[in-house]
């Protein structure tokens, strides 16, 4: 919490209004709010792609008490629009840390709110559903807000995969290895592609609008269907991709966007969620094993249920002991399958990085 507090507004699109003090760059910021239930790691949160076009409410109280790193992150910014919270603090105890969060997040130009009561903003969340807001350290006129966020565009039908995906091809990894998986990146984390070339891949990252014939060429022996954020159905060129991809029959894996993304290729549609998974802590049993796992999600689309009935082809391998919601699936007479959490695990729990192992098997043997 800096000595010197400047006020600041946080709106939402309900009406709801709440009065705080400003953190991080001075400005203004809008998009869907929603809310991480994360007790650490919130830097690679922060950093996460799949966070694009949000504003994020964390649920833990003090946030910052570790300050900062390089190695911490999942991208090279920071990915989302604001940042709600309790106590955001400038001291840090960490000796490995590189700087404090106020001055990573004012680098970062991240227009901060804090003195909410969050966890009483999360519970509204919670009960009313997903929806767009606007913070403001700049205009505390709450008319002159309330017109701003009213052309602030719904997530449900925006495309924002392009705005996240590398704007170049580049290569990971052994370039000697007999493990070649082409990347489709969505807005693709770190520590996934960590998570292949540590187990011997040799993996090439393509733009998100990459022609399947230019994946093609690569001659990989897999396929990867990243993360990221905005509605999957808006996204027309990647779900005729990874039809082509479907065709090649080679093994292929879908971690969150690439899981809905799998689904919508195969007919089966997607949805969007009332409010959203986001945490380290989602229990998730694995239907092909009766084991339970403790996982990190971070979505806010998700693969119909009904529609997934009608498709005798799909098989469903993971569901959320939640709210029974699919979180897995693997196409029958196919070498592909996707799950909607994250088994890369960063920051969260190591429960589900078989996942990987189960990948590079699938190569090999293939």
């Amino acid at each position: 919490m800096p000595d010197k507090q400047q006020p600041a507004i946080l709106l939402l699109e309900d009406g709801t209004l709440c009065h705080g003090y400003a953190f991080g760059h001075i400005g203004t910021a809008t998009g869907e709010i929603c809310f991480n239930t994360g007790m650490t790691g919130y830097q690679e949160v922060f950093t996460d792609p799949s966070y694009y076009g949000q504003i994020l409410i964390m649920n833990t109280v003090h946030v910052g008490n570790y300050g900062v790193k390089d190695e911490d992150v999942e991208s090279d910014s920071v990915k989302i629009r604001g940042l709600i919270g309790r106590n955001l603090e400038e001291t840090y105890s960490r000796k490995q840390a590189k700087g404090s969060l106020d001055d990573y997040l004012k680098k970062n130009k991240i227009v901060c709110i804090e003195g909410v009561d969050t966890r009483a903003l999360v519970s509204h969340v919670r009960r009313q559903g997903a929806m767009n807001c606007i913070i403001s350290s700049e205009i505390l006129d709450v008319e002159e807000l309330r017109k701003m966020l009213a052309g602030v565009p719904s997530m449900d039908g925006l495309e924002l995969a392009s705005f996240v995906s590398t704007e170049k091809e580049y290569e990971l990894g052994d370039a000697s290895s007999t493990i070649r998986i082409a990347v489709m990146d969505y807005g693709c984390k770190q520590h996934i592609l960590e998570c292949m070339t540590e187990r011997g891949a040799y993996v090439k990252v393509f733009p998100a609008k990459t022609p399947a014939a230019r994946l093609k060429a690569f001659n990989p022996s897999g396929y990867f269907i990243s993360n990221g954020p905005g509605d999957p159905a808006a996204m027309d060129y990647a779900i005729e991709n990874v039809k082509a991809i479907l065709e090649e029959n080679k093994p292929t894996f879908g971690i969150c966007l690439g899981h809905q993304l799998l689904a919508l290729a195969n007919g089966v549609d997607t949805y969007k969620l009332h409010h959203g998974h986001r945490g380290l802590n989602h229990p998730v049993k694995n239907l092909l094993t009766g084991r339970s796992e403790i996982t990190t999600q971070n979505h806010g689309f998700g693969v119909d249920p009904e529609s997934l009935k009608k498709a005798d082809h799909i098989e469903v391998t993971h569901v959320n002991l939640n709210d029974q919601s699919i979180e897995g699936i693997r196409i029958k007479g196919k070498p592909a399958f996707s799950v909607q959490y994250h088994p890369e695990s960063t920051p969260g729990p190591h429960d589900s990085r078989y996942l990987f192992d189960q990948f590079i098997d699938m190569i090999k043997k293939s």
